[in-house]
């Protein structure tokens, strides 16, 4: 049963990790090739679809790794999941304090309604998502190694 809830809780996360770096490192540099006005409809409808799908992702990957180092306190790796799961803590607190503010200005966005500086906000954004990702990197590295 652990075994099963290791490779299902380092599946998930390692998924999640492969979404968020796709948009750090793919998405967002495609979109921010395109004309300024289907930049920020792009920016806006992807802050929409990813700001109600990550929270329940980032929650769910907290909570696997939190049954899997309460269920695998005494085997070898508790602490690299316990380390795993500070890290994820860590990302939930930079979303919310930093990345949910500014995505949720970001996705009411439109031509018509932008701020003079949202160029600006969505460099922001991105800074801080770079940060984001190697946070959850080391996360999910830590998980890997875990179940070893």
């Amino acid at each position: 049963m652990l075994n099963t809830l290791e490779v299902l809780t380092t599946v998930v996360v390692g998924v999640m990790v492969g979404v968020e770096f796709s948009v750090a490192f793919v998405i967002n540099p495609i979109v921010a090739r395109l004309p300024d006005d289907s930049t920020l409809l792009a920016r806006a409808h992807g802050g929409r679809m990813l700001g109600a799908v990550m929270p329940v992702w980032y929650l769910t990957s907290l909570a696997l790794v939190a049954v899997w180092a309460v269920a695998g306190w005494r085997h070898d790796g508790a602490g690299l999941v316990v380390t795993a799961g500070a890290l994820l803590i860590v990302s939930v607190i930079m979303s919310v304090l930093l990345l949910v503010p500014i995505n949720n200005r970001g996705k009411t966005w439109t031509p018509e309604n932008r701020p003079a500086d949202w160029k600006q906000q969505a460099q922001r954004w991105d800074r801080f998502h770079y940060i984001r990702v190697a946070v959850i990197i080391a996360a999910f590295a830590l998980l890997a190694a875990a179940l070893g």
